[in-house]
């Protein structure tokens, strides 16, 4: 079955598309080579794609991320409900194709701000009858939103094991959104055995030439970046108190894969940190 965000919600959707200024999911999908997008993504990607030229590689990898750590988590860890917050543009292997592929009857609710996300979802991410999807207009910076949304609390049973995704979000968090409480505030609502899993950029992963380019970029005013990059450290914080999954924090291109590793990407061409974490 389907659950959708309810008419009224969706009323207003169209109203708050801002093609003027870019939105990270619609960034994603140009760089995915999709139409989903107006002049001002495409030219926010193309700016950073200067810096990072391999731009599309981190895409599609963190895409590969995610595929392994729901397939990890629906089958062997038996989780069979998912809060995917920062749902992005649907693309091939979403988190319920994935999950519901292995456990038919795996409930499902997406979470993004942007009206054109949510349009889609509603339309592409239809469940199996086993399960359940539902789609809701909400923001990562407020979370009690989310957690207090009525197709949040009538998708999934908050007292059963929930996996919080994640991916390539938590870095649009800037300090005066409280990364670490925000990331918290919905870590704490989860009942034991639960899961997050979170994929973060960072510079660790950079040359120190790329590091540099970047760096110029900015001080001229051609690069505006609206993510920040955090380091091991950093990312480990949002962990404090959760049993890390093998390997631990990992650039997503390692996490469990199984490519060979002369065939893998180099590190810096997909500079994100992928992380698993149990809830005790």
């Amino acid at each position: 079955m389907t659950v959708d965000g309810g008419v009224d919600e969706q009323a207003g959707w169209s109203e708050r598309i801002d093609t003027s200024t870019p939105h990270p999911a619609r960034r994603y999908n140009y760089w995915l080579g999709g139409k989903d997008n107006f002049a001002a993504d495409r030219e926010s990607g193309d700016a950073i794609a200067k810096v990072f030229p391999a731009i599309r590689t981190t895409a599609l990898e963190n895409r590969a991320f995610l595929r392994r750590a729901v397939r990890f988590l629906a089958a062997e860890a038996g989780v069979r409900q998912f809060l995917d917050v920062g749902t992005g543009i649907p693309t091939a292997n979403n988190t319920h194709e994935v999950a519901q592929s292995i456990a038919p009857e795996s409930r499902i609710v997406y979470v993004d701000n942007d009206p054109i996300v949510l349009t889609h979802a509603r339309a592409l991410l239809t469940s199996t009858p086993q399960g359940a999807t539902a789609y809701i207009d909400a923001d990562l910076r407020d979370p009690a939103s989310i957690l207090a949304h009525d197709s949040v609390r009538g998708t999934l049973d908050f007292d059963r094991p929930i996996a919080l995704m994640l991916i390539a979000i938590v870095h649009f968090l800037f300090d005066e959104h409280r990364p670490y409480d925000t990331v918290r505030r919905l870590v704490d609502a989860l009942p034991s055995g639960s899961y997050v899993v979170m994929t973060h950029g960072t510079s660790d992963l950079a040359s120190a030439a790329m590091r540099q380019h970047a760096e110029e970029e900015i001080r001229s005013g051609r690069l505006r970046l609206d993510a920040v990059p955090r380091s091991k450290d950093e990312i480990a914080r949002f962990f404090d108190g959760l049993e890390l999954v093998d390997p631990g924090i990992a650039p997503i291109v390692e996490w469990r894969s199984t490519v060979p590793p002369q065939d893998r990407p180099p590190l810096a061409d997909a500079a994100l940190y992928g992380v698993v974490a149990r809830v005790p």
